[in-house]
């Protein structure tokens, strides 16, 4: 019994040591960064930007994996069932926090099976029509939805994501009925809606903003406090006439939950550091997107609140979803 403990407690501290030596070589291969869209959306471009400099910063390349589908699920669940041991990250979204009031089946809890890292930035959305459309303005296209109940759709890059839930919260508190149409992502949508087969789409200013500027889509509104700098001559959604409607999409990097300590405080410190790097946060600026950063306890917090405004929220709207 003696030999049988003392083995016991050998092969115990032999894997506490071997822990201890994997986490201080942190990082020694390459680490995947799982994006919950396609392609195309204001997700994976910003991704696609922050991720090589992070590689940078923690000596090992960071390599993008597309999952999307199931409103950000797909995605998250991989990410929740992956080994706590800091080489699989996602990119996380609204999504994360407003799912769990649209749907009653969820592969994970997002308050207990991921760590959080660091925020990545938040972002205005655009309220967009095609060109082709009767609707200019935001009253005009209030009164061509009331004029036609569930006759106007809307596009979105899923259920649960940040364009389906300020669709949504548009219905609300404008006082129409629109059939929501859900994509796989933000790139098809966005072709859709320039080829007039949805009606509108809530899209973050990254995603719009090219074609705004070349005439291919029309901009009503934003949904920030303020003016969007790039698009200076649209107004906001509050100036138009709803006070109330005031929303950013929001970008955080999380993990599987247990990452050890000292493994989270590396990859924090990089995330910081990538965001900070000039190249990189001009360019995530050039594309509507104002950088956050900050600790892993700072980005639980806001993870927190996001829960408790949409919880919130779903007491007074009737979020419709495709399934």
């Amino acid at each position: 019994m003696r030999r049988l403990l003392q083995s016991v407690i050998g092969a115990v501290l032999l894997c506490g040591l071997a822990s201890q030596a994997q986490t201080q070589t942190f990082p020694d291969r390459p680490l995947r960064l799982i994006i919950p869209y396609s392609p195309g959306g204001i997700t994976d471009t910003s991704a696609r930007i922050f991720a090589p400099q992070l590689g940078e910063q923690l000596g090992q390349q960071v390599v993008i994996d597309n999952r999307p589908g199931g409103a950000a699920m797909i995605g998250f669940g991989m990410t929740a069932r992956s080994p706590a041991d800091g080489y699989t990250m996602v990119f996380a979204t609204t999504a994360l926090a407003a799912n769990p009031v649209l749907f009653k089946e969820i592969p994970y809890d997002a308050r207990k099976d991921f760590t959080p890292i660091s925020m990545i930035g938040v972002v205005p959305m655009v309220l967009v029509v095609p060109p082709s459309s009767p609707a200019k303005t935001l009253a005009e296209l209030i009164a061509l939805a009331k004029s036609k109940p569930g006759g106007l759709n809307y596009g979105t890059a899923g259920n649960g994501s940040d364009n389906h839930l300020a669709s949504e919260l548009f219905n609300h508190l404008a006082g129409v009925k629109v059939t929501h149409v859900p994509y796989r992502g933000g790139g098809q949508v966005m072709t859709d809606l320039i080829a007039g087969r949805v009606a509108f789409v809530f899209a973050t200013l990254p995603t719009a903003l090219g074609f705004v500027g070349e005439g291919k889509l029309l901009a009503l509104a934003t949904t920030g406090q303020v003016r969007a700098p790039a698009l200076p001559d649209v107004p906001t959604l509050a100036e138009s006439g709803m006070p109330d409607f005031v929303l950013y999409a929001w970008l955080g990097l999380f993990g599987p939950a247990g990452i050890p300590a000292p493994v989270l405080a590396k990859l924090n410190t990089a995330t910081n550091a990538a965001l900070k790097h000039p190249d990189t946060a001009e360019r995530l600026r050039k594309i509507g997107l104002e950088t956050k950063g900050g600790s892993s306890l700072e980005t639980a917090a806001h993870l927190e609140r996001e829960l408790k405004r949409w919880s919130d929220l779903a007491q007074h709207v009737k979020f419709e979803t495709a399934n």
